[in-house]
């Protein structure tokens, strides 16, 4: 595969419909989404689809800058799948990657601002707030390296290592192969994540294997390679694509309301997924 994507469904898609050995997938709609889980069982489908082992969901929703419902059935969907794939109880760090100042890369930073954040919050505080027994929830934003001078995957092993909690969330871009993927797509895995790996930039590892905790890794793609489009709508060849191209990345002329929005739903459904006991309504205000 020689072109660039975060999207396993997109991996999966271009082997077409033949069965591969270590791919279980399935896919199914549920209220006005579409959700695909994708499975890796063994080295084999490692190989094959270029992703480690383990579950990657795939959920297809409105797109975001034509649709500004935010508490609809869609939710639902995102929420249930969430749910899935963080454990049960315990402590939740949620953390944003990315570039605020770069439109396309501002939806970590952006999702972590609007985290609903628990762990400060107990003994007469929490009765106070009437809102019941609350999931422990901390949030913060990596910045990126350029910026900080260090790697994201050291700050939040820095901070996984002083508050110890259950699970991590990271919430980060995305790079697709297809225009129809930008802005309607959110994908979560259970195999962490290496920013930046669909953009030819790659950075540290963020997994449970170097965090010592399960990582649930949630995205959105919001840009396509130059050259895959280049391809795409002219029918040239992949190798007679300038070189020039490969280096370019594309995103909607939309993508600062493509961005809020996706950011916005992204961090509700984290929130509602992490406490149930409140709902959509509710925590829309508390999180205003």
């Amino acid at each position: 595969m020689d072109f660039r994507t975060d999207l396993a469904l997109e991996r999966c898609e271009f082997l077409g419909k033949k069965e591969t050995e270590g791919i279980e997938i399935e896919t199914f709609e549920a209220r006005k989404a579409r959700v695909s889980r994708i499975t890796v069982t063994n080295e084999t489908g490692e190989k094959t689809v270029g992703k480690p082992i383990g579950l990657y969901v795939t959920v297809e929703v409105a797109p975001f800058a034509k649709h500004a419902q935010f508490i609809d059935d869609s939710l639902g969907a995102l929420v249930n799948e969430i749910r899935r794939l963080v454990p049960e109880s315990g402590s939740v760090l949620v953390a944003g990657l990315g570039n605020v100042k770069i439109t396309p890369d501002a939806l970590g930073p952006k999702c972590a601002s609007m985290i609903f954040a628990t762990r400060h919050i107990n003994g007469e505080l929490l009765k106070a707030t009437g809102l019941g027994n609350l999931r422990e929830v901390c949030s913060f934003s990596t910045g990126v390296t350029g910026d900080t001078g260090a790697e994201a995957g050291e700050l939040i092993k820095g901070i996984v290592d002083t508050i110890r909690p259950d699970a991590v969330i990271t919430v980060d871009a995305l790079a697709a192969r297809s225009v129809s993927r930008l802005g309607n797509t959110v994908q979560m895995c259970s195999t962490g994540i290496v920013p930046g790996s669909g953009v030819g930039n790659a950075r540290q590892e963020i997994s449970e294997k170097t965090l010592g905790v399960p990582v649930i890794a949630i995205g959105v793609p919001t840009v396509v390679d130059a050259a895959t489009l280049v391809t795409d709508y002219s029918g040239n060849e992949a190798g007679k694509i300038p070189e020039s191209a490969g280096r370019m990345m594309v995103t909607p002329r939309e993508v600062d309301l493509m961005i809020e929005r996706a950011a916005k739903l992204t961090a509700l459904a984290i929130n509602c997924a992490l406490q149930p006991e409140i709902s959509p309504e509710d925590m829309l205000i508390l999180t205003a």
